[in-house]
């Protein structure tokens, strides 16, 4: 049987070119008056997931 994309995670994660799993970082949708616009610059970047393990239990949930 087919498995299913957990659609959580596959709105959340993106796969690069490379296969790298591309993910956006948190703490940017409120309270955002007291955190420095550096801060909150730097938080509009994505991020890469860091470790091997995370990177494939992502990429098993978003069939990638």
């Amino acid at each position: 049987m087919k498995m299913k994309t957990h659609k959580g995670a596959a709105k959340r994660f993106k796969t690069t070119g490379s296969g790298k799993v591309r993910r956006y970082k948190a703490f940017k949708s409120h309270i955002l008056t007291k955190k420095t616009s550096k801060r909150k610059r730097r938080l509009r970047q994505a991020g890469i997931v860091a470790t091997t393990g995370d990177t494939k239990r992502v990429k098993r949930l978003i069939q990638a």
